[in-house]
């Protein structure tokens, strides 16, 4: 291993220690973390053949700091990267809002009331971050990692907070309890689920339930492939899927949020994925009310199903003469 990849995964390991979420949320992906470990090194002045005695800290005369642009630069000089300098708010906002959240970095430390969008915030580590960054590879760091966490907590218990406290719960037909991540799209899908099912295909199997974030977060595999889907593939399948056995349909089922209800070439995939099923197939595009609805009617496909959720007890049927007739008012 080089001296680039030995500084970078000694970053990541003084992340992980502090409690940086590395493999999670948006910082799954190697490139993330990586971004985030070679962040530290810039801002601590780190380079392939420093030391991390040598680690520059704000304060007690040292001015060392650095702008965005300047840890593009610092990247590129120092650790062979080739970033183009016009992306500095990716610094910002996917790399240095966590090392300050986490209590290692200072922002603006040339001007604390400079606006968070503001080029010329300078950013530097912070003094409760000097024995993380000075002790580390020697005997008692791991006391100066309990020390910082002490002062300043666990980002990563912090975010795990926060997401669980935003999760949307969702209470399946089987009584068993979902959380979804917060968002428009799955604020849909729990109104299919405990709402659309359970007041026109009561006591229906849920087989399938994506998420925005999680992708399967439910998914009834075996039955999903005893009622005959060619593939189980989350790209191909609908946002929701239920078996209603008292009339042995399938409920193919799509959120609409802001994209993909169930159009001509949707419902031609969604045909070809389910051609080897014996149970009926109904297909239904889901809006949150008439207005998002009205945004996509032109391309709703003939033989589907609409349901508003603000609308909850009326069905749209593009189903030609099947349902034509006079309402019959009880």
């Amino acid at each position: 291993m080089d001296s680039i990849q030995i500084k970078i995964s000694e970053a990541r390991k003084i992340l992980q220690a502090i409690g940086l979420p590395l493999g999670e949320g948006n910082l799954k992906t190697e490139l993330r973390q990586n971004r985030l470990a070679l962040t530290l090194l810039a801002v601590a002045d780190i380079k392939p053949s420093s030391k991390w005695a040598e680690a520059k800290v704000h304060g007690d005369g040292n001015n060392y700091a650095l702008r965005t642009r300047d840890i593009i630069g610092f990247w590129n000089e120092f650790y062979g990267l080739q970033i183009s300098p016009g992306s500095y708010d990716d610094v910002r906002r996917k790399n240095l809002i966590y090392l300050v959240e986490a209590g290692l970095v200072l922002p603006s430390v040339n001007d604390p009331d400079a606006n968070t969008n503001n080029p010329t915030r300078r950013y530097a580590v912070s003094r409760v971050g000097a024995d993380i960054l000075h002790w580390f590879g020697k005997s008692g760091w791991e006391k100066c990692v309990d020390q910082f966490k002490a002062e300043c907590g666990d980002l990563r218990k912090r975010l795990q907070r926060d997401r669980q406290r935003a999760m949307i719960p969702v209470k399946l037909p089987t009584g068993q309890e979902l959380s979804l991540t917060t968002g428009p799209h799955n604020v849909l899908q729990k109104a299919i689920v405990e709402d659309f099912l359970p007041r026109f295909a009561p006591s229906s199997e849920l087989l399938y339930l994506g998420d925005t974030i999680e992708k399967q977060l439910f998914k009834h595999e075996d039955r999903l492939r005893a009622l005959g889907f060619s593939s189980l593939d989350h790209g191909l399948l609908p946002d929701v899927i239920a078996y209603y056995p008292k009339k042995n349909w399938i409920l193919l089922i799509e959120a609409v949020h802001s994209s993909n209800p169930i159009s001509q070439l949707r419902h031609l995939d969604l045909e070809r994925l389910t051609e080897g099923c014996q149970a009926g197939r109904v297909f239904v595009s889901v809006f949150q009310n008439r207005e998002e609805f009205r945004k996509w009617i032109v391309e709703i496909s003939w033989e589907t199903e609409v349901w508003l959720v603000d609308e909850p007890a009326h069905l749209i049927h593009f189903d030609g003469e099947k349902f034509l007739g006079p309402h019959q008012v009880d």
